[in-house]
């Protein structure tokens, strides 16, 4: 799954989690139903998130389900009604 050339990935980098980012996220949530975030190290450094935290407040934010985490990239799939 996260080897899927057809899942979009979205960085996350030194803007940080902000409004652009996450609507952007939730849009490709609400076209493909899945999406891949991946977490930069400048990020990391700048903020110090943990990547539990990250994942956490983006299924919250996003109304997404966390399908798994590995290494800096979290998975999150659109929750089914």
């Amino acid at each position: 799954m996260f080897q899927d050339p057809t899942i979009v990935t979205v960085n996350i980098g030194k803007n940080g989690l902000n409004e652009k980012t996450l609507r952007e996220i939730e849009t490709i949530l609400k076209a493909r139903g899945i999406v891949k975030v991946r977490l930069l190290k400048n990020f990391l450094e700048a903020y110090g998130y943990t990547r539990e935290d990250v994942a956490v407040i983006l299924s919250q934010r996003l109304n997404a389900e966390v399908l798994g985490i590995r290494g800096h990239v979290i998975a999150l799939r659109r929750k089914m009604k």
